[in-house]
């Protein structure tokens, strides 16, 4: 192989390998965690255990939150009619600032039999930071009305964190005009990709103008 070939060859390969290294970067720190919910419901005490998923998405300024629950908790004695119960919870933030987060999501699409487990629609609602740093996010209390009656849910085992998540603030020097920056792209995976693969592409363009330097130098130097 000509030192030319060799030359461009080494290069093409550098570009290629920190692009995927690039690309295989995780995005955020996420778990899913288990929840103990200690509710108040009219007709006595009950619990339940769900294991909850709370993702993030960057949206403008902000981020939309999304907290996911893998198993129903509570019921009811009655059957609740398809629309009949509304959820809503808040998300508790830490770390570089303290927050509260209120999230809400649809009705029952369905009919919830008697004494079933309620299943709880994904609940979502925006996150705007004003400190920079690293933040956690973590379940808090749920609400469930239904038939004119409220039951609330008080997570009972100091549950841990499901998602970590750097954040600029809109105060910070960093930021300009109120938007957030974290310091790897958002957790949705479509713009995730998209913004590594940017950078990727460039680290790419730089080991192909690389690639064109040493040519034309072998060029020269055969002159």
């Amino acid at each position: 192989m000509s030192d030319r070939k060799r030359s461009t060859a080494l290069a093409l390969a550098s570009a290629l390998g920190a692009a995927a290294v690039l690309l295989a970067a995780p995005a955020a720190h996420a778990d899913v965690v288990d929840v103990a919910y200690d509710c108040k419901t009219p007709i006595g005490d009950k619990s339940a255990v769900s294991p909850i998923d709370i993702k993030a998405v960057k949206e403008g300024g902000g981020y939309k939150l999304t907290m996911s629950f893998q198993k129903g908790v509570s019921s009811s004695p009655v059957e609740l009619g398809k629309g009949a119960m509304s959820p809503s919870a808040v998300i508790l933030v830490g770390g570089a600032e303290k927050a509260s987060v209120p999230v809400s999501g649809a009705s029952n699409p369905e009919a919830v039999p008697a004494n079933t487990p309620i299943k709880i629609t994904d609940l979502s609602g925006t996150y705007t930071p004003k400190n920079s740093g690293k933040v956690t996010f973590t379940a808090g209390v749920l609400t469930i009305k239904a038939l004119g009656t409220t039951t609330t849910c008080t997570p009972g085992n100091s549950p841990k964190p499901s998602l970590e998540l750097d954040v600029t603030g809109a105060g910070s020097s960093g930021g300009s005009g109120g938007a957030v920056e974290d310091t790897l792209p958002q957790t949705g995976p479509t713009d995730s990709a998209l913004a590594l693969g940017t950078l990727g592409a460039t680290v790419f363009l730089t080991g192909a103008a690389g690639v064109l330097w040493l040519t034309r130098r072998g060029q020269r130097a055969r002159s």
